[in-house]
């Protein structure tokens, strides 16, 4: 079955643009970006754009404007709207036990510790929904949780979140064209950069 939406998972608003939490955001934004596609307001709580890909499928790429912890109410609405099924939507969300550049792919499961994923598989009433985790990097002892996702990437982060941002729309790319199993294979657990690289 085809991918044929991909929804990044975020909080919306000037004030959480630039959070770990926003990385999924930063991703679709970037595959809009590839193909000069403007995300405009959807018939719900969301943002979208569809794009036409090299191999002729076309896809949309959706941002909620729900607070995470709600996100499951605009994914019903995209499904609903568009009239898809939980396994043909890939929902990508950051996730703080990854190292920042790591990314996974999976075609089912739980949301984990993630609430904004755990509303979406509430509201789908299913867990066969696609997802792409990505790593934010791993709080050190003097945040919680929650302060540590809605903090901003540090400055000598920013190179490689780049190039996360870059491997992660690769990676959601393949997936529309070459379908999950290819992309699993060769984006998971490939791309392990060390956040104080110094590679110019």
């Amino acid at each position: 079955m085809n991918i044929k939406c991909i929804i990044g998972l975020g909080n919306p608003g000037d004030k959480y643009a630039k959070n770990r939490h926003n990385l999924g955001f930063m991703v679709v934004d970037e595959v809009a970006r590839r193909y000069a596609a403007k995300f405009r307001p959807g018939n719900g709580d969301y943002y979208y754009t569809k794009i036409k890909f090299e191999n002729g499928l076309n896809a949309y790429m959706v941002k909620p404007t729900t607070f995470m912890n709600r996100s499951g109410i605009a994914v019903l609405q995209v499904a609903e709207t568009y009239d898809l099924v939980p396994e043909e939507i890939l929902v990508v969300w950051d996730d703080f036990e990854l190292p920042l550049g790591q990314i996974r792919i999976r075609k089912k499961g739980s949301g984990g510790s993630h609430n904004g994923m755990n509303d979406v598989i509430q509201m789908l009433e299913s867990d066969r929904i696609p997802r792409m985790r990505l790593g934010i990097g791993k709080a050190n002892e003097e945040f919680e949780a929650v302060d540590f996702v809605l903090s901003n990437f540090e400055e000598s982060e920013l190179k490689m979140l780049e190039k996360s941002i870059n491997y992660a729309a690769d990676a959601a790319e393949s997936v529309i064209c070459n379908g999950l199993d290819v992309a699993m294979n060769k984006y998971n657990m490939r791309f392990q950069p060390e956040i104080n690289n110094k590679e110019s």
